[in-house]
């Protein structure tokens, strides 16, 4: 016997209600938010860092600052370095231990607390990052003045260093990226299979526009280092190259031997971040020479 016609539309609403329901999570859960930001809000030790709270969206952003011994003692600093971390980390826990790996430089570092990390208003979302990265710029730039300012970015840090560079190329004199991420191309091309990309596919079009690091890379002319760790095993070294490649300014690639995605720069990794760092400033320091045509 043929099957009741009510039966018939039962499971047609069913397919219809679970259809719904997926575009509804998808395009209204927030879920690339969820599934790639990580922040806490518990208290930590901040060394000797001060923190500086300064307004942005109708609420707060924690910035955390920290100056080597040499700028310290001589009153004054030399190079200013704005600091945006991986998604799972915390802008107190580094910078004081940062501002000393600088050879010795005066050096001030800038290290911020995306929104919804620490005490930066939440809650936390990717489309925020972006334009609370330029804020923190826009804040630091006031008291940097004429002096240069150094923008580093590690992980999901590196795409809204970029962001700062593609727009504010005037204020930026260099960029130091670590691990870097194409996030739209990792979660498309490293997760998609696996769920037939019904998954990865909404998430990775809930990228915003401004983490584009290829298309920022593209629009980026500043000088830049590059430190890829070995054997990252969350962003793999294949995606690491997609944004070096992609990047148009003249670049100095150090590879981290051995290392993965959260170990720290020490020994000669950053004896190596050292020399190019002597190499990034006086480069940013000299206009690019032009190309005369005809």
């Amino acid at each position: 016997m043929p099957r009741p016609r009510s039966k018939n539309f039962q499971w047609l609403w069913r397919i219809l209600v679970t259809a719904i329901l997926y575009f509804a999570v998808m395009l209204f859960g927030h879920l690339a938010d969820h599934l790639i930001l990580f922040p806490t809000r518990s208290p930590i030790n901040a060394g000797g860092a001060v923190r500086r709270m300064v307004p942005f969206d109708n609420g707060q952003l924690e910035l955390w600052i920290a100056q080597s011994q040499r700028a310290r003692s001589n009153g004054s600093v030399d190079v200013y370095v704005l600091r945006f971390y991986g998604n799972a980390d915390r802008a107190e826990r580094w910078p004081a231990e940062e501002a000393e790996m600088w050879n010795d430089r005066a050096v001030e570092i800038w290290g911020m607390n995306y929104p919804g990390f620490g005490d930066s208003t939440g809650p936390a979302r990717l489309s925020k990052i972006g334009p609370a990265a330029v804020t923190a710029f826009d804040e630091l730039k006031i008291k940097a003045g004429d002096r240069p300012i150094v923008v580093f970015g590690t992980s999901i840090g590196a795409t809204a260093a970029l962001h700062v560079a593609a727009s504010r190329q005037a204020g930026v004199v260099g960029l130091i990226l670590q691990n870097p991420p194409p996030l739209r191309e990792l979660i498309l091309r490293r997760f998609g299979w696996w769920n037939l990309w019904l998954l990865a596919g909404p998430v990775a079009l809930q990228i915003p526009k401004d983490l584009d690091s290829i298309a920022n890379a593209n629009a980026v002319h500043v000088p830049a280092i590059f430190l890829l760790a070995e054997k990252d095993e969350v962003v793999p070294p294949g995606y690491h190259r997609v944004v070096v490649d992609a990047y148009a300014g003249d670049k100095r690639v150090i590879s981290l031997r051995g290392a993965h995605h959260n170990d720290p720069i020490e020994g000669t990794a950053l004896a190596d971040l050292n020399k190019a760092f002597d190499w990034l400033l006086p480069k940013a320091a000299s206009p690019p020479k032009r190309q005369l045509s005809g």
